[in-house]
């Protein structure tokens, strides 16, 4: 059980854009963007001249830390003996499959989906070929 509430597997370091960067920007400008009540359609859309791959990746690191933010506000009240099962209410059941240790979807206590599936977006969004670090510098512009 000490592992399921381990501080390091479950309140996880926000990862951050390289300052001068364009993603730093861009993630600048969705903060911004989000902060000031204007319309999410708005906010979400894609700036002008700049790359939809870069925006995506900004949005999906951007909610992969709100959601570890909120996960980690209530991982204390869900153990495996409160929460045996990983449900969407009474009809839904998830079941974690990875094609290494669980080769067929197999039904887990909510805590231990949880930790291996932040585990493997975490690895998804470091991996350079899916999320590659390396764009260009950003360009001089007021936001």
């Amino acid at each position: 059980l000490k592992q399921v509430f381990n501080k390091d597997k479950t309140f996880r370091p926000k990862r951050k854009f390289e300052p001068g960067t364009q993603r730093f920007e861009l993630h600048k400008r969705a903060q911004a963007s989000l902060n000031s009540g204007v319309d999410l359609k708005a906010a979400v859309q894609l700036p002008s001249g700049e790359d939809v791959n870069d925006w995506v990746a900004v949005h999906v690191v951007d909610f992969f830390n709100r959601i570890n933010l909120i996960y980690g506000t209530i991982c204390e009240f869900c153990t495996e003996r409160t929460c045996p099962v990983m449900s969407g209410g009474p009809k839904y059941e998830y079941r974690w499959q990875d094609d290494l240790k669980y080769k067929k979807p197999t039904a887990l206590p909510a805590p231990q989906y949880m930790n291996l599936l932040m585990d493997w977006i975490e690895v998804q969004i470091n991996n350079e070929d899916i999320f590659p670090t390396s764009v260009g510098k950003c360009k001089e512009e007021v936001l």
